[in-house]
């Protein structure tokens, strides 16, 4: 921290790719997929650092797929049960939101409805950033820009999670991925890696997710 930062004041950082991110989320993604079983239709490694060789904010964002938001009780109790933080009060009501345990390296928790645009388009967005090293370049690019910006506003700083329309920082390359994987019949895409809810499959590192 340096001289200028007041004690307490959450400075945003974007910094190189480590490693240690896919590591850590499989470590949690096991860990819930043991508490909430079949609760979870899948659970996922979200955002830029899930993105291989992309700089990011040190944040483990993990998104986990449930077959409806009410009651919240069925993945509520079972995350609780891990430590994590129920934020209740989030204003995105597209999802519910949860925090890492106290004491624990910064990890966001979203619960979406599976097969809602929320849900996919998160997904569709990383994968397209894996697909394409260029775009993925420019969209760190943009981030470090705005974190040097606005290093105390968490708002400013719009692209991990292009969901819930928070996607202000550069909403042409959102387009392009949008059209790149929207199927020829105009429907809502669908992530080559997202299986069917009733398919079931091994947790697996390499693609980032843990099936039902």
């Amino acid at each position: 921290m340096g001289q200028d930062e007041p004690p307490g004041v959450r400075v945003i950082r974007v910094v190189e790719p480590d490693p240690r991110w896919p590591v850590r989320f499989g470590e949690l993604g096991r860990r819930l997929r043991q508490a909430l079983g079949d609760v979870a239709v899948r659970i996922d490694h979200i955002g830029s650092t899930a993105v291989p060789g992309l700089a990011a904010k040190p944040v483990v964002d993990i998104q986990i797929s449930v077959a409806r938001l009410e009651p919240v009780e069925p993945f509520r109790v079972p995350q609780v049960g891990l430590g994590y933080v129920y934020r209740a009060g989030n204003p995105e009501r597209t999802k519910r939101y949860f925090r890492e345990p106290p004491g624990e390296p910064r990890t966001h928790i979203h619960v979406r409805r599976a097969g809602s645009f929320s849900e996919q388009f998160p997904l569709l967005f990383r994968d397209y950033l894996r697909e394409h090293r260029e775009a993925a370049e420019h969209y760190a690019a943009v981030k470090r820009r705005l974190a040097a910006r606005h290093p105390h506003d968490g708002r400013a700083l719009l692209a991990d999670h292009p969901a819930g329309g928070r996607v202000g920082a550069d909403d042409r390359m959102v387009s392009r991925a949008e059209r790149r994987l929207r199927p020829p019949d105009g429907g809502a895409g669908i992530s080559p890696q997202l299986p069917a809810p009733e398919q079931k499959a091994k947790p697996s590192l390499l693609h980032g997710w843990f099936g039902g």
